[in-house]
């Protein structure tokens, strides 16, 4: 008999609608055997979660059903691009998404990378219904910001909410293989640009985290590039302070972990301290 040729898991799309009325899009990638966890993937800024098919592949070999979602204004979800209103947006977004997959009856873990770790610890410190395991990685807790922009993003997001702002980025911050940023500066679903609005309602939800901190109760795992200069590995230290976080500094990696070499050895390494803390 001819063995059955290994099939790799990969994701389903479909699409949600947001409470206010905004198409979600939404991919899924399930175990072949019964799932032992669900995972739901919160993607950074300017970027969108089919950047995670790696990720969402590998979670779902060792066991787990995994969602993950564009964010209200980037990848192909609606909304204006790289903008939102108000943060707690993101936070309705989120609590919906928790909702949803809670329905699967099973233990329910968050994994964010950078401003989707800022949406989830921003959510926690309102006391909304909370996951039961937080993995986040380089969580957007401060950031590189131009002085300059920190001081115009508030006046402009009043009077021109929509506004661009256009700051060119670095590539090579992104990881140490060239390819990884000159990929996604060549993706079509990458939005370079935030708007004025967003850059005032993050800089917000930062300080509000940072001050909230202690609200963060959740069994945690923070993982953080030693050469993360996009958002500063200093960024995640007041998480140290709490005593159910266990922080990890990654040698000479950069802001995306799980697109350097080393990508998949950490996401088995998020799998085993999962297993570790259900």
């Amino acid at each position: 008999m001819t063995p059955t040729a290994y099939q790799p898991v990969t994701s389903v799309v479909d699409h949600g609608t947001t409470r206010d009325g905004l198409i979600q899009l939404r991919r899924r990638w399930q175990p072949t055997d019964d799932a032992h966890a669900a995972v739901l993937l919160l993607h950074g800024i300017a970027e969108h979660s089919g950047r995670y098919e790696h990720v969402g592949r590998r979670l779902a070999e060792a066991g787990f059903d995994v969602i993950a979602y564009d964010h209200r204004g980037y990848g192909r979800s609606g909304g204006r691009r790289g903008h939102v209103d108000s943060w707690s947006q993101f936070s309705d977004d989120l609590e919906d998404q928790l909702a949803e997959i809670r329905t699967l009856g099973l233990p329910t873990v968050v994994i964010a990378h950078s401003m989707g770790g800022l949406i989830a610890v921003r959510y926690l410190i309102d006391e909304r219904p909370a996951p039961d395991l937080l993995v986040l990685s380089g969580p957007a807790l401060g950031a590189e910001i131009p002085r300059h922009l920190r001081i115009a993003a508030p006046i402009i997001s009043r009077l021109l909410p929509h506004f661009e702002i256009k700051e060119d980025g670095d590539p090579s911050l992104l990881s140490k293989d060239d390819r990884v940023g000159a990929e996604f500066y060549a993706d079509p679903y990458r939005v370079p640009y935030p708007t004025a609005r967003l850059g005032r309602e993050l800089m917000n939800a930062i300080d509000e985290a940072r001050e909230g901190i202690d609200k963060i109760t959740v069994p945690t795992l923070v993982l953080h590039g030693g050469d993360d200069r996009l958002v500063p590995t200093a960024a995640s230290e007041i998480l140290e302070t709490r005593p159910n976080v266990e922080r990890r500094v990654l040698g000479e990696l950069r802001h995306e972990i799980f697109n350097e070499a080393e990508g998949l050895d950490i996401v088995d390494d998020v799998v085993s301290w999962i297993n570790q803390h259900l």
